[in-house]
């Protein structure tokens, strides 16, 4: 299937490049499209003369997609976007180096882009580009990968809508990490994958089962910050559209089960010089092989996990996943390839040192859980912080020297990242109090309802 898609492996630069690209290809189908405050990409096709000129002058795109929630509830919080804005045109910016023939739609290119003017500084893909800069004019370059865990499913979206999304069927049984006979089993699946990803210049550089029934573990490969994201937020996108053509369903949920460990999205990040040639995560003569800039990073990354945390895990069932013993950490702390800690220093030598934030979970937005990573740690280094002492063994039962717990809901982090004065100056007033408002909707929303859990509980015995 995917065998005649081209790897895009210089994507376009310029209007004019672009333009050529498709006529080489000859593309017939057009898309264009943002990525929400969630990280949901929404978008449209275009016709040709339409794509080029928005790829050229920018095109304006309904601003209600930032003023309402993943299941297209409006926002009535927010000042951003909203009725009072009479739900204008909002400016974008399409970036043509982000062009990638689809293997899913024959003759199809799509491009994305990012938000402008007024509401740049609520873009979630604009604001980890501020990141990007900022650590540029510190002289640094970045680089980034991120790794995720999916569940899959023999279902479809009507088949688990009608089950209420109970009892539904995994797409293999039982507990079987790293196997080989799944994989071999199902090697279609995961072929189709592999190939359809590298098409879209999305490569996976790792893919095995992981503990839980029909989970599988994505690593993707390094790139620059920036393309990182966005290579991510495809990559979850379009294994849903895989999934979905096959029959079946993949769910990047943080936690869709009480009997399974939540389902992450680790991120990756070391520096490098301003050319990008030397890892100056890297030390031959450091403790662990760290240099001391590295230590200064991961001492930010802890310590301000605790009032950025909403930006990376950004739903209530986000909070399910933080608890001892599930393979997600409850304190802000580190440790050198310990993977019971937040953050996980991992000694690679001069090509692989680098931090491994591991709260993170798979449904978190890219953008805006990679900004949070990224900034927290270049504060680190720009405040010359000094970390504690790494935990050693066990953090769910000795978390470090001075280790802190995590907020434990939403509700809680999202009142520590409003007043969070590092919050609002690594990523501006606008920024901080609109999404701040977004997850006092989201919380909202879910105390509305009642769970099975509640009923189990209460329904009888009190």
């Amino acid at each position: 299937m995917t065998d005649t898609i081209p790897h895009l492996s210089v994507p376009p630069s310029s209007v004019a490049e672009l333009e050529a690209f498709i006529d080489r290809h000859e593309v017939r189908h057009h898309k264009i499209g943002v990525f929400d405050v969630d990280g949901v990409l929404r978008g449209k096709y275009v016709d040709r003369g339409k794509f080029l000129s928005a790829a050229d002058k920018g095109f304006g795109f309904c601003d209600v997609v930032l003023g309402w929630d993943s299941a297209d509830q409006l926002y009535d919080n927010t000042t951003v976007s909203g009725w009072h804005t009479g739900y204008r045109d909002a400016p974008v910016q399409l970036d043509p180096s982000t062009a990638r023939l689809l293997p899913f739609e024959p003759n199809t290119v799509m491009v994305i882009g990012s938000f402008g003017g007024d509401y740049q500084a609520v873009c979630p893909r604009a604001l980890l580009g501020s990141m990007v800069d900022r650590a540029a004019a510190l002289g640094f370059s970045v680089k980034a990968a991120l790794e995720y865990e999916f569940f899959v499913f023999n279902e479809t979206p009507d088949s688990a809508r009608d089950k209420g999304y109970r009892n539904l069927r995994p797409f293999t049984p039982g507990m079987f990490g790293y196997s080989v006979l799944r994989s071999t089993v199902h090697h279609e699946l995961h072929h189709q994958l592999l190939d359809s990803m590298k098409s879209m210049d999305c490569e996976i550089e790792g893919l095995h089962t992981e503990t839980g029934p029909g989970v599988i573990e994505a690593a993707l490969r390094v790139d620059e910050a920036r393309r990182a994201a966005d290579k991510a937020a495809l990559f979850k996108t379009f294994t849903k559209v895989l999934a979905q053509q096959r029959g079946m369903m993949a769910t990047f949920m943080a936690k869709w089960s009480n009997e399974y460990p939540g389902q992450s999205g680790h991120i990756h990040i070391s520096l490098g010089d301003a050319q990008g040639g030397t890892n100056r995560f890297f030390d031959a003569d450091g403790e662990d092989g760290m240099s001391l800039l590295m230590r200064q990073f991961v001492a930010g990354q802890v310590k301000y996990m605790p009032e950025l945390l909403a930006m990376v895990c950004s739903t209530v069932n986000a909070y399910r996943r933080l608890v001892p013993g599930m393979w997600a950490p409850t304190h802000a702390n580190w440790g050198v390839e310990n993977r019971t800690t937040a953050v996980r220093a991992i000694p690679g030598g001069d090509k692989g040192t680098r931090s491994e934030y591991r709260v993170g979970p798979a449904d978190a937005n890219p953008y805006l859980a990679l900004a949070a990573a990224l900034g927290s740690g270049l504060r680190g280094i720009e405040e010359g912080l000094t970390p504690a002492a790494p935990a050693q063994g066990n953090a769910y039962e000795q978390p470090g020297e001075g280790a802190v717990p995590l907020p434990s809901t939403l509700q809680a982090a999202t009142q520590a990242f409003r007043g969070s004065a590092i919050a609002r100056e690594l990523f501006g007033d606008t920024f901080v109090d609109h999404f701040a408002a977004t997850r006092d909707w989201e919380d909202r929303e879910a105390r509305k309802h009642v769970s099975d859990w509640d009923l189990a509980r209460y329904f009888e015995i009190i």
